[in-house]
């Protein structure tokens, strides 16, 4: 499943059950995995709920597709990942966004209610931390995209009372709450009026602001009116993918850190790295050039990638290059704010080597832990830091 674009659903779809030949292979020490299961592991994008809309699969058992499961999540050390709540773009303005969003709520819940000994739904902070001192994943939410809010404060409440804890309030396009960073078309040259109110209003309910997908003038005024810390939920930095404005650049990172905030960062290739975000562009760039002059149905265009692939392979991120990015956070900001949002099941077979599924985290500590990052910091990666403007969100709504 993969469900950034149709050129990525393409990528997605011919890139699955390519043959990792020449991946690294790469081996946690004991430390490593102890660090990891011994601590809660925060992941704030993992896209299951919209995977098994998709294709039904009993994530509670091994499954044989997607990066996640409930054996390699304990293999893995995960124990609370957010369920991103996924409504594509392109249901905003109807109804059936909202339905959608209760409908993968309803999955979420399904999930536990297979398996209560094994998974339950965390609506705080504290939630998470029982849970896990009771062997327990958690399971959290966040909504990828704010279309189901229809503009009604009603509805944000209808979904803060089913578990919502942060909304990315745009996706691919720009909706009523904010302009995308991948819309060309800046409607509201960043917020909405409803959009600003919004904000004020997640603020009071304690549902966090994400900031990933928006433009950049929507995350500057969604920081300027947020009373408390905002998250990136799913994002990676610019300065390594010039261009890529999904990314946030090193300003908007230093801004990120006034707030108090923190960036989970994504595991994608095409997120973290330049060779793969430009092998990406060149691949999307020639199939264009194709479509439009043997048109898109033709025999050629249809066969095009998949011949494109096996002459030109996509040049996979690393461990190394996933902590690139925390590197450079941590020289911007401090180790206080950045942390991890993998977007598993959300980007595909582009994962980086050595981080392929839900079960490859230790392979991230050990990486942090050959450079010199103490245990404690870890801890602030893999989930302290998300906690505390969790908690920062969650002080805030009670006093309001």
């Amino acid at each position: 499943m993969f469900k950034k674009s149709s050129i990525s659903l393409l990528l997605a779809t011919l890139l699955a059950g390519t043959a990792f030949a020449a991946e690294k292979t790469y081996s946690a020490s004991d430390r490593a995995v102890k660090l990891t299961h011994d601590n809660i592991l925060i992941d704030t994008h993992i896209d299951v709920p919209f995977r098994l809309d998709e294709k039904w699969e009993d994530v509670t058992q091994a499954t044989e597709n997607g990066d996640f499961d409930y054996p390699r999540a304990k293999k893995g050390g995960l124990n609370a990942p957010f369920m991103s709540i996924y409504i594509p773009a392109s249901l905003d303005k109807s109804a059936k966004s909202t339905e959608l969003a209760d409908k993968l709520i309803d999955y979420v819940e399904a999930i536990v209610g297979r398996a209560p000994d094994k998974f339950a739904i965390a609506k705080t902070a504290d939630d998470v931390e029982k849970q896990f001192a009771q062997g327990l994943i958690s399971l959290p939410m966040g909504m990828e995209n704010g279309s189901p809010i229809q503009g009604s404060m009603d509805n944000l409440k209808h979904f803060y009372e089913r578990g919502i804890r942060y909304i990315t309030l745009a996706h691919s396009m720009s909706n009523h709450i904010a302009d995308s960073s991948y819309d060309l078309r800046r409607q509201w040259k960043g917020l909405s009026p409803f959009g600003k109110k919004l904000i004020v209003e997640m603020n009071n309910l304690g549902i966090m602001v994400d900031v990933s997908h928006v433009s950049d003038d929507a995350f500057y005024q969604a920081v300027e009116i947020s009373k408390v810390p905002v998250i990136a939920s799913h994002s990676s930095l610019r300065s390594f993918t010039p261009g890529f404005e999904r990314n946030m650049s090193d300003d908007m990172i230093k801004a990120l850190g006034k707030n108090g905030g923190v960036i989970q960062i994504n595991f994608g290739s095409t997120f973290v790295s330049k060779v793969s975000r430009s092998w990406s562009d060149l691949f999307s760039k020639k199939r264009k050039e194709v479509e439009e002059k043997e048109g898109e149905d033709s025999e050629i265009a249809k066969t095009f990638g998949k011949q494109y692939i096996e002459k030109n392979p996509m040049p996979f991120a690393t461990v190394d290059t996933v902590i690139d990015h925390i590197d450079h956070v941590v020289s911007l900001i401090g180790i206080d704010h950045v942390g991890i949002g993998s977007d598993y099941d959300g980007v595909g077979d582009s994962l980086p080597m050595g981080l392929k599924d839900v079960s490859t985290y230790p392979n991230l500590v050990q990486g942090l832990l050959d450079r010199g990052y103490s245990d404690q910091d870890i801890i602030k990666i893999l989930g302290g830091n998300l906690l505390r403007v969790w908690r920062a969100n969650e002080t805030y709504a009670a006093k309001h």
